[in-house]
């Protein structure tokens, strides 16, 4: 919720231009982090990490059909965006351990709302969708 519209969502706090500039629909931070986060795998280990740190072959092993490549790749994305921290000990071979940031972790609460939602509307939206593929 915006804090200037209390009890009103933030997305119907404030009308859209219309036609909405291409640029402005570019640059929008709503839109980037659901472009981020909307790939395969990310929510998923950010979900995975939410609980406790995990090495990366415990990750490896909890995620069914994530290649090592497509692993370290959504890693590292999250890493750079801010979300996981890399941790490397010094060990032989070397340990790495991931865990969420602190801004990774203040995802978790509208990660969840999100997600209660989809679960309480899957049926509503597969019916939908049934109705539109006979």
């Amino acid at each position: 919720m915006s804090g200037t519209h209390i009890g009103v969502p933030s997305v119907l706090a404030h009308e859209l231009p219309r036609p909405v500039p291409l640029d402005e629909l570019a640059h929008c931070p709503v839109g980037d982090v659901f472009r981020r986060l909307g790939d395969r795998w990310s929510l998923l280990l950010l979900s995975l990490l939410g609980t406790r740190p995990h090495r990366y072959n415990e990750l490896h092993r909890s995620v069914e059909g994530i290649s090592q490549r497509m692993l370290t790749r959504t890693l590292r994305s999250l890493e750079n965006d801010g979300l996981v921290r890399r941790q490397v000990y010094p060990t032989v071979p070397p340990s790495v351990e991931y865990s969420l940031t602190p801004l990774g972790g203040t995802l978790l609460e509208p990660l969840s709302a999100l997600a209660d939602w989809a679960v309480l509307h899957a049926g509503e939206m597969d019916a939908a969708r049934a109705q539109h593929t006979d």
